[in-house]
């Protein structure tokens, strides 16, 4: 008897579907992965805008004491060259048009030097501060006039002293010349002139001494 061997195929269940492995990844972000990444972005952005800011916000403050430090040096370049230069020095009180001399036995002190570069004595320069509006002029026997310092807050800038650094209380000829200027100035004055909440102090001081020594 012979036995008959039966194939069967194999038919797939109704209903059911194969498969694919890769369906297991996922095609999408969730809600919560979308918040979280904007949330993160955001920061990252916002830290950039800040560090921007900040930096703009530095350079102009620099900028600011650079060209403050700048005009500083040119006024004492320019006062101790004419000192140094000159024949006769005067330390008093004065302005534009006049000028006087500190009283006999008094400190040698004042708003306003005159200098002399020759023996005559009707060729001289003049600097002087004007509290009108707190700046350090300059004016010429020829009639010239400018201003090389402003924001200018002490009353008292010219004093005369000695080696030792005492004012004088009379006219040695061997006196060191001394210039200090307070400078209160709004921060951000490059800019915008006349700001009134971002102020910054500075102090300057000078000594010199004429090369000749006449009187």
């Amino acid at each position: 008897m012979k036995t008959r061997s039966l194939n069967f195929l194999s038919i797939p269940a109704i209903g059911k579907k194969n498969v694919d492995s890769s369906w297991n990844s996922r095609a999408g972000f969730t809600i919560t992965e979308i918040v979280i990444a904007a949330g993160i972005f955001s920061l990252v952005v916002m830290g950039s805008i800040l560090s921007h800011v900040t930096g703009l916000k530095l350079c102009t403050t620099t900028q600011t004491k650079l060209k403050a430090v700048d005009t500083a040096r040119a006024v004492l370049n320019r006062t101790r060259e004419d000192i140094r230069s000159a024949t006769m020095i005067e330390v008093g009180n004065g302005g534009v048009t006049n000028f006087s001399l500190v009283s006999s036995n008094k400190p040698r002190v004042g708003n306003a030097i005159q200098i002399h570069p020759t023996t005559d004595t009707n060729v001289w320069v003049r600097y002087y501060l004007d509290t009108s509006d707190q700046s350090l002029k300059r004016v010429a026997s020829s009639g010239r006039k400018e201003t090389i310092a402003s924001y200018i807050t002490n009353k008292i800038p010219f004093a005369a002293e000695d080696y030792a650094g005492n004012v004088l209380t009379n006219d040695q000829n061997n006196r060191v010349i001394r210039m200090i200027l307070e400078i209160y100035q709004w921060e951000f004055a490059s800019l915008n002139k006349g700001g009134s909440n971002a102020f910054d102090y500075y102090r300057v001081q000078t000594k010199v001494a004429k090369r000749a020594l006449s009187n």
